[in-house]
């Protein structure tokens, strides 16, 4: 059997997968991401859930090696710099991973964003199957975005394209971690939507942390502050869709990612301002769909993007991602 290992950084969780040659996830491991401690102790983290991966039977006949990581990412020199990961800059963390000891002689990890990932994943199994040009969005700790374009992942130079989260919706708007002033993820991401709330004057209930799920609970049920934060996170989105729509044309965009998983509490708002945003005829009715492989795109997407280098095994089911 082929397999592909994977890591998904992100954030709030570290993951960790097996996947074959169909694009399954046949092996799992994950740990909270240490994401306010200290270098090493985030690489420690990494390296837990390497450990579990690499003690399945599966892991002897892995091909290829695939990171997803939250960015920027810099792909050639393998190094990651997470927004919301403060201790990692420019930390060279395919080196980090290569340097475990069960990993195979010469066999050298593949680096790219966790958007870009997701991206991929969903052009080879998921929503975006059978189309040539779309964007993929993490909405998840913070806001990502990868492009397929001409029915391939649009990367960059750096590995970088797409990164729609760090598009400016608001000229006096707070500065985000990143330094720009009135960023999407300011707006869009979980985090942010939770301190909307609660600036609005929501609170948990007691004994729920007061996550984006939480609050999107609550606006399930009728509460305004909710609704609101909701909404606020919805048109800063459509904004940044739109505006992508209309540099690089698409033919359907996909969102991902934990807050995604509201369902429509995200999905109606946004498509509502989308008729707000995306009025050119060529952006006009742009289709925003969520995510099918939800929180496995990015190791699988991962996978995907390491088995396409040169040397690695083919996928099953088709094309190369």
């Amino acid at each position: 059997m082929t397999v592909y290992a994977a890591l998904d950084i992100g954030g709030t969780k570290i993951a960790g997968a097996l996947v074959d040659g169909a694009g399954t996830v046949v092996v799992r491991a994950q740990r909270p991401t240490p994401a306010r401690e200290s270098a090493g102790e985030l690489m420690a983290a990494v390296t837990c859930v390497v450990d579990e991966l690499a003690a399945h039977p599966m892991w002897d006949e892995m091909a290829c090696f695939g990171i997803a990581s939250a960015g920027p990412v810099d792909t050639a020199a393998g190094t990651v710099s997470p927004v919301n990961i403060p201790a990692w800059r420019r930390f060279p963390l395919v080196d980090e991973v290569a340097a475990h000891p069960r990993l195979p002689v010469g066999l050298r990890p593949v680096l790219t964003g966790d958007a870009v990932a997701m991206a991929a994943a969903e052009h080879w199994l998921g929503a975006v199957r059978g189309f040539e040009n779309a964007l993929c969005m993490v909405v998840s700790t913070g806001v990502g975005g990868g492009l397929i374009l001409n029915g391939r992942p649009h990367t960059g130079r750096t590995g970088n394209a797409g990164h729609i989260g760090h598009i400016t919706v608001d000229l006096d708007g707070s500065l985000c971690p990143c330094g720009a002033p009135g960023c999407v993820e300011g707006f869009a991401s979980g985090t942010a939507i939770a301190a909307q709330a609660q600036a609005a004057g929501w609170s948990a209930p007691e004994g729920v942390a007061p996550t984006a799920a939480a609050v999107a609970e609550a606006a399930r049920a009728g509460n305004p502050q909710a609704l609101a934060a909701y909404e606020r996170a919805a048109q800063a989105l459509a904004a940044a869709i739109a505006a992508t729509a209309a540099i690089v044309e698409l033919d359907i965009v996909v969102v991902g990612g934990g807050v995604a998983q509201a369902g429509d509490t995200l999905f109606a708002p946004l498509r509502r301002h989308m008729a707000d945003y995306a009025v050119l005829d060529f952006t006009r009715g742009l289709a925003v769909v969520p995510a099918l492989l939800a929180l496995d795109a990015g190791l699988i997407g991962a996978a995907a993007v390491a088995s396409s280098q040169p040397g690695a095994s083919v996928l099953a089911a088709g094309t190369r991602p």
